[in-house]
């Protein structure tokens, strides 16, 4: 049913779950992940009013919603991060950003939070340095990645190392309607190309990104949007077309650059 998550690793002690069915209408297919290490919690790219009431109570039934430890925010976009105030509100958790977007993100906090509350939400904010950072989880470490400029200046992948899962992002992102793993991707990859020819920087940016990854070695790449790449084979094919793809600023030209008439 919807809100009952996907079972991406469990050993017991560390578990991470994907919810990928509360969007419905208007909106992009998303995933959210909650990653459960001992007594502390994270949530990943939780998004905006579209997914707070869905996702908080599938949240809940896994975890006491008040003791989040944290929300992980890979940029600022709408789909990422637009319900703040309420996780801010309803939650004690800390929000890990990009030190580009800390100090942006509080004009998505509603005023009432500090006058009425007392909360800070500048203090609530941990700002990851342009080179990363590891996060500390129960008995566990994230790691907070550099993937500027795919898409956002200020952009964060993370990555579990117990799991073996990095979270990816709009990296890997395809437009299809849930979140079944790739088994072909020379057939998967037409669901992708437009929104990464679009989207992304440019190729430089991929291809370093790419060489992060290689190093790696995850067992699981999932994207914010669509299907993960849970094999070897699909997570090589994967990385070899997004380490060639002209994007961004690869292709444009003056032509993109006209006075409207």
């Amino acid at each position: 049913m919807a809100g009952s998550p996907r079972v991406l690793f469990d050993n017991g002690e560390h578990k991470v779950l994907c919810f990928d069915q509360l969007v419905s209408g208007d909106g992009v297919q998303s995933n959210q992940f909650l990653i459960i290490d001992h007594d502390q919690h994270a949530l990943l790219d939780p998004g905006g009013d579209l997914t707070y009431t869905p996702l908080s109570l599938a949240v809940s039934r896994h975890i006491p919603l008040q003791e989040l430890t944290y929300v992980f925010a890979s940029h600022q976009d709408p789909d990422i991060i637009a319900s703040l105030d309420k996780w801010f509100l309803h939650t004690g958790c800390r929000v890990v950003c990009s030190k580009l977007w800390a100090r942006f993100l509080p004009h998505l906090s509603a005023g009432y939070l500090t006058k009425h509350t007392g909360l800070s939400t500048t203090d609530r904010m941990i700002a990851v340095p342009d080179r990363g950072m590891d996060i500390p989880l129960g008995r566990s470490r994230i790691k907070a990645l550099p993937a500027h400029f795919l898409h956002s200046v200020g952009n964060l992948h993370f990555y579990d190392p117990l799991s073996g899962i990095l979270f990816s992002g709009d990296m890997g992102a395809s437009m299809v309607d849930d979140a079944e793993p790739v088994t072909d991707f020379a057939a998967h990859r037409s669901s992708m190309e437009g929104f990464h020819r679009r989207y992304m920087a440019g190729n430089k940016a991929c291809r370093l990104w790419a060489n992060m990854v290689r190093r790696l070695q995850p067992k699981m790449i999932v994207p914010q949007h669509g299907s993960p790449f849970a094999d070897a084979e699909t997570i090589n094919a994967f990385l070899d077309w997004i380490s060639e793809l002209e994007c961004g600023l690869d292709l444009l030209t003056q032509e993109d650059y006209r006075i409207p008439v």
